[in-house]
Order: C-alpha cells, then structure tokens, then sequence
C-alpha cells in the first residue's frame, strides 16, 4: 500500500455522552430527510473526534452498514418484498457497475496520499449539497430511455455512485434515488427501497477490499465508540422520523446543505 495516510489504531478520548450526542444529532438530521446520516457523520470524525481521513471513512462505512441493516426492515413495511422483486432488474443494472465502484473506490481510497483525501472529500461533499438540494426542490421526472441506452448508463451510474460511497463511507443513497428516479422511472418511494438494496452489497464490496490492507485496526481500537455512536445514530433517526414535516423543506434543505458546504470547505483546508 503506497500512502502516507494514519492508519494507526486510534482511540478517541471523548466521553460516551458526547459521543451518543453527536451520533443522535446526525441521525436526526438523517432521519428528518428520509436518509442515514454518513454525510453528515464524516466531518465530525475527522474535525470533532480527530480521525485521520482514512480512519473517518473506515468508521463511517462500518456504522453506514448497520444504519443500513436497521433500515431495511422500516423500508420493508413501507414497500414490499414483492414490490421489490418486481423491480429487480433495476438493482442488479445498478449492482454491475456499483460493485466495480466500490472496488476501486476503496483501492483509490487507500493508495491517496491524506492531504489528496481531504480534499476529495470535500469536492464529494459539496457534490452530496448539490444532490440534496436537487432531489429535493426538483421535479424528478423520468429520462424515457430505450433499453439499449438505459442499461449502459445504469452502470455508469451506478459505478460512480461505488465509487463515491466507497471513497466517503456513505450508502449513497443521495445518489442512488436520483437516479433510480431519472433512469428508470420509478417512485420515489420504490427507489427509496431499492436504493438500500443497491447500497447493501455495494459497502459490502468496500468493506472487502478495505480489510485487504490492514486499515480495519481503526474499528478494532474504537470498537465502543463505533457502537455507541450508532446506538445514537440509530436514536436519532426515530426521532428524527417523527419529526418529519414539523420544518419546512425550504427551510430545511438549504441548512442542512450550507452544514456540508462549510464542513466541505474546512476539510479542503486539512493538512
């Protein structure tokens, strides 16, 4: 593995409350807009909690795949498994190139020098702003592709989308429902569903291909941490459910994308 990145297992010296709190936050934050989190979690890895870039993304991925897990059987109540399997076609379209991307997202990930990674993630992070704002304030219509440009798009698609939840450590469903939406024309509600089953295997992949150079020491050494931030996380998201529509949209959806525009800017600035 050729990178200058810290990849020493570090433990975080913040007390559990704390660490409960900030993973409540983020899951209310998540929760009030129907996704995880990560993209809010990442930051405060790295400028509250003092992880290395690599270390932050490691650990956002690890409590991205449980937050994941804990979702899929809410998701499973709103659209069923049925539905689900009906719409197959679109998940295993997406999983062709989202595997590939998850792969060398991760391979790309471990080879950066630390000073590239940060500033990767805050180009990613401004690109996740972006998205939310799009997904909620546009009218997501349907592209009406033939099948011949539909498939090969997908995948397209689908491997940036790898790439970026890999190189982040996110599910990558700010990504994924867009898409879902615009390539093949389905509800938000269906591509809210099938965007977890698309992000499921895909972290799965990143997750492999991390392990392969030692870089999971990190969730080794902070393995309480990890499992009391999700608990907050987790919390949090329920929470934050309830209070889904108590806040406007526009009031909502510009904050939270001038939160990751600052915090974009800060890790454009990390040494």
């Amino acid at each position: 593995m050729t990178t200058d990145q810290t990849l020493a297992p570090l433990r975080s010296a913040h007390s559990m409350p704390v660490v409960f709190g900030a993973g409540a936050a983020i899951g209310v934050l998540g929760g009030m807009i129907g996704l995880g989190g990560a993209e809010f979690r990442l930051p405060l890895l790295i400028s509250l909690f003092g992880f290395a870039a690599l270390s932050a993304v490691i650990l956002n991925k690890a409590m991205s795949l449980v937050v994941v897990l804990t979702a899929l059987p809410a998701r499973m109540a709103a659209v069923s498994a049925s539905e689900l399997v009906a719409h197959w076609p679109v998940a295993v379209n997406l999983l062709a190139g989202s595997l590939l991307g998850a792969w060398a997202g991760a391979s790309w990930a471990v080879r950066m020098r630390s000073s590239t990674l940060y500033k990767v993630l805050a180009a990613l992070m401004a690109l996740m702003a972006a998205a939310l704002v799009f997904t909620h304030f546009s009218t997501l219509g349907t592209l009406d592709l033939p099948l011949w440009a539909q498939v090969p798009l997908g995948v397209a698609a689908g491997f940036g989308i790898g790439v970026v939840a890999a190189v982040m450590g996110v599910a990558g469903g700010e990504l994924l429902i867009p898409s879902i939406v615009l390539l093949f024309g389905q509800d938000i509600r269906t591509a809210g569903s099938l965007s977890l089953l698309v992000s499921l295997p895909t972290m799965l992949v990143a997750f492999a291909r991390y392990s392969r150079d030692g870089s999971f020491a990190v969730l080794g050494a902070n393995r309480r941490f990890a499992v009391v931030m999700v608990a907050g996380s987790i919390a949090g998201a329920f929470l934050g459910g309830l209070l889904l529509g108590v806040f406007p949209d526009v009031v909502l959806i510009p904050a939270l994308a001038v939160i990751l525009l600052v915090s974009a800017a800060k890790l454009a600035r990390h040494d």
